[in-house]
């Protein structure tokens, strides 16, 4: 198995920068209702490069992380992450892992968390049916997800528009899933977890804030950007069209009547 598989923002310095900073950007709007207070051995599929995992391990001081990820380049930076962090030393392990096919024993966790990894895998069905094999009777699992149906941008912005349509035509075509959020209590209702619930979470800025507004632009300008050179080299997009959807998202940026919406998916369950 390769340690690392086709993943629509790549694996550079640079982005490995954006999933931490896009942690802390999402951190308020994400953790809102995440509760692991009971919790000891918690399970996080998809860890990465440790940016969520920092943040499990500073809001819940009891418990153990144990991560996994299939790229040992970010797991390698996850492990430099949290090695620095203050009071994670012998809370955390990390492991190059397939979701889809654990080496953990049933009943090794009491709680599970997926964040944004769900979109990038092929049989999400199969990594939540595994979830609930490792985890104890009663465990809690949080899964948040894209729903990219949901964008919404103006003024108007051609270039966005078809940068978008790209993006998200590229995750397909890698056999991921850019609306998997809406999925996911279908999912966990075919796998005989219980006590379902979703949430729909939104980013909507306009007039009333206009700073963070231009935040989130500015943040998600980086988000579109770090798949640029994937959708170029599929012949999704032209170089032309990423120069304008660039220009586009700096002058919405600034627009004094701008407005950004976007809304995901949080699922609880248990097993």
């Amino acid at each position: 198995m390769s340690a690392d598989f086709p993943y629509l923002h790549g694996f550079t310095k640079e982005e490995q920068e954006r999933l931490s900073k896009q942690a802390r950007f999402g951190e308020y709007t994400v953790y809102q209702n995440i509760n692991f207070s009971n919790c000891k051995d918690l399970l996080e599929v998809g860890c990465g490069v440790g940016a969520q995992s920092e943040i499990l391990l500073r809001r819940f001081p009891d418990l153990k992380l144990t991560g996994i990820d299939r790229s040992n380049k970010q797991l390698s930076a996850a492990r430099h992450r949290l090695s620095a962090v203050p009071g994670a030393e012998n809370r955390f392990e990390l492991h190059q892992m397939d979701a889809t096919a654990m080496t953990f024993q049933a009943n090794s966790f009491d709680g599970a968390f997926l964040c944004w990894i769900l979109e990038h895998v092929p049989d999400p069905i199969r990594v939540l049916s595994e979830v609930r094999r490792v985890l104890r009777p009663g465990s809690v699992v949080y899964a948040t997800e894209v729903m990219n149906a949901s964008f919404f941008l103006d003024p108007y912005s051609p270039n966005v528009w078809k940068y978008w349509m790209a993006f998200n035509e590229y995750q397909l075509e890698q056999k991921g899933d850019p609306f998997v959020g809406a999925k996911l209590g279908n999912f966990f209702m075919q796998l005989g977890y219980h006590d379902i619930r979703t949430e729909i979470k939104t980013w909507f800025l306009d007039n009333r804030r206009p700073q963070a507004r231009k935040d989130c632009i500015e943040y998600w300008t980086e988000l579109l950007l770090s798949a640029s050179e994937q959708l170029i080299a599929a012949g999704l997009v032209s170089e032309e069209i990423v120069e304008g959807m660039k220009q586009e998202m700096h002058k919405v940026a600034s627009d004094p009547n701008a407005v950004f919406f976007y809304s995901f998916v949080q699922a609880r369950a248990r097993t």
